[in-house]
């Protein structure tokens, strides 16, 4: 059963992989044991036998890894991404005054047969916020903490390939300036932080006529999005987006995220 809400966004019930993922990125003390993540299957219709055999290819790919008899945690080729992740309530204290200048990254001499890897590039990329300018190569604007060393070294952490150039840029030529200020455009940020900001409200209005299960769910799907969207924001200044905006959104995530962890705590809690 989903609410009214959750059904209006049509968002789809996880899988095994992600729902472990996500549970053990944003656990308390990081660790969750067998019998917790099986539990948290069943609200999503997950299989305990799906869980364990998911877990344990999650180990051998060195995804996840055990600390204790049937306890598990994030392993050594997610953490970094789930560290990247789990620091989203913070993100926009990463923002820095921009100085119209540009980060920019190359790939164009890159291999890009191997779909894994292209995979992994294109979404570190991403997750940074760049965008394609001219083939092959991706800017940001020069505004956050750290500048391109702590840009450079976010990319390679996000498994980049090292080959690739990173570098400040500015002064381009007119019609690249032009198109550079437009390139994030489409994405429609200020209507969008205020879509998403009221249906976490509208659902917070409904939340104590739901039943727990119901609620539990909700929360899963609605706050896994809503952070999704956080972690993907590209954190751009002004004049390119409204800061504003931006800052009530986090906001309100963040308070929504806060209400979601006290009924999965008290889940997990009682599996205790």
């Amino acid at each position: 059963m989903k609410s009214y809400i959750v059904k209006e966004c049509n968002y789809q019930w996880p899988a095994a992989r992600p729902l472990i993922l996500r549970l053990l990125t944003v656990a308390d003390k990081e660790t969750l044991s067998i019998a917790e993540i099986i539990r948290a299957g069943r609200l999503f219709a997950i299989k305990e036998n799906n869980i364990r055999v998911t877990m344990a290819r999650l180990t051998q790919a060195e995804l996840v890894e055990a600390v204790d008899a049937a306890v598990y945690r994030l392993g050594p080729k997610a953490k970094k991404l789930g560290a990247d992740v789990a620091a989203w309530e913070h993100a926009d204290k990463r923002v820095t005054a921009w100085d119209s200048s540009w980060i920019a990254a190359t790939t164009g001499g890159l291999p890009r047969s191997d779909r894994k890897i292209l995979r992994a590039r294109m979404r570190a990329l991403s997750l940074l916020g760049f965008r394609e300018l001219d083939a092959g190569l991706y800017i940001r604007p020069n505004n956050l903490s750290g500048g391109v060393e702590g840009i450079r070294s976010r990319l390679f952490d996000l498994q980049l390939e090292p080959e690739a150039a990173v570098f400040q840029a500015s002064h381009f030529d007119k019609d690249r300036q032009k198109k550079s200020l437009g390139l994030w455009a489409q994405m429609q940020l200020e209507a969008h932080y205020k879509k998403v900001s009221n249906q976490l409200s509208d659902w917070q209005k409904t939340q104590h006529s739901l039943d727990n299960e119901t609620a539990l769910r909700d929360a899963y799907l609605l706050g896994d999005f809503a952070i999704r969207n956080v972690v993907f924001d590209p954190l751009l200044p002004a004049p390119l987006v409204e800061e504003s905006a931006r800052q009530r959104f986090f906001d309100t995530v963040r308070q929504f995220n806060a209400e979601g962890r006290k009924l999965w705590y008290a889940f997990f809690t009682k599996v205790n």
